[in-house]
């Protein structure tokens, strides 16, 4: 048999070649092959080490930031991504009101415009149906940073980063998605749809009449991803589901305004609630250390702040691990010339 490897040293450079991604947008996860998917990992920790300093990659070249839903975590660490890259940024963070989107102009046009402007386009918008018609009249790369209630492919990149980087390989592992309402929750099926690229097992948890929308299922379906979804468990049920997770993850869903409708969402959420003793429990039976995810911002009645100070936190943790995947995601989009 003939020895057909090479064996010089690879380089970032092969890694982002890898992604196949240059010029292209970025919708759904499940757009990704599970190829594509640990070649972005392997080009993110090799820029790990300049998360918080600099590599010239991308040093001419300008990202612009339209975020048409407020955002902390996703501009700020996607505009920093770009710096730490050598790039520049351009930012709008209320386009309705300071953009001529407030002067009627259709998103096609302003994608059209901004294109003229920019290398690539991160773009946050709160349609999720036109929007994928909307951003073919870009003429540079669409980063998702969250269309709608269905997909947020940007938040479900860190989120799998982090899992990989916790736990290696994720072939088999099963990971729990939780939620009072699993409609809104387009971080964590950004993550599941991500995941069952790589082979894990989903396990979904919340309301019937909230379950995981019609379109995410198709998608996952697509994939031969295995998932289960249980429905309106009781909290005994809840916790020993729990206990068979390596992961939990919370996808952040904001809680309704207005006194009636919060109350019904807090009363629901009661339900889901993750305790530290639960994680305490399934460390004894079974000797796993069970992870806590979750997309951020967090509120009261989702699980017991006191394991920000366990083993058992990894939301903090992928926070930090979302500059250098998203270094990755941007240089392998715009591409290294």
């Amino acid at each position: 048999m003939a020895i057909t490897k090479e064996f010089k040293a690879l380089q970032l450079r092969d890694y982002i070649e890898r992604t196949e991604l240059e010029g292209k947008d970025l919708n759904f996860l499940t757009d990704l092959s599970k190829e594509q998917l640990l070649s972005l990992f392997k080009a993110a920790e090799m820029l790990e080490p300049f998360h918080r300093s600099k590599v010239n990659l991308l040093e001419g070249k300008q990202l612009c930031t339209m975020f048409f839903q407020p955002s902390t975590r996703t501009r700020f660490s996607t505009e920093t991504a770009m710096q730490r890259l050598g790039g520049t940024v351009i930012s709008e963070s209320n386009p309705d009101a300071n953009s001529s989107a407030a002067k009627d102009e259709s998103l096609a046009d302003t994608l059209r415009v901004v294109s003229e402007y920019a290398d690539i386009i991160a773009l946050r918008h709160y349609n999720d149906t036109t929007i994928f018609e909307d951003i073919k009249a870009a003429q540079v790369p669409v980063i998702s940073c969250g269309y709608g209630n269905i997909t947020h492919p940007t938040q479900g990149l860190l989120d799998m980063y982090t899992a990989y980087r916790a736990l290696g390989d994720l072939e088999g592992v099963k990971v729990m998605v939780t939620s009072p309402d699993l409609t809104r929750a387009r971080s964590g099926q950004s993550f599941a749809m991500g995941l069952a690229r790589l082979g894990a097992e989903i396990i979904y948890s919340g309301p019937k009449e909230l379950r995981t929308p019609e379109t995410i299922r198709q998608k996952l379906d697509e994939t031969g991803c295995k998932y289960t979804e249980y429905f309106d468990l009781t909290q005994e049920e809840q916790e020993e589901l729990i206990m068979e997770c390596a992961l939990v993850y919370l996808p952040g869903c904001s809680v309704p305004k207005g006194q009636g409708a919060r109350e019904t969402f807090m009363k629901k959420a009661k339900n889901y609630y993750i305790k530290l003793d639960t994680l305490a429990k399934a460390k004894e039976k079974y000797g796993r250390t069970i992870g806590i995810m979750h997309s951020l911002p967090r509120f009261q009645g989702e699980f017991d702040f006191e394991i920000d100070k366990t083993e058992h936190e990894l939301f903090f943790k992928q926070i930090g691990f979302s500059i250098p995947i998203r270094m990755a995601l941007i240089a392998s989009m715009i591409g290294l010339s």
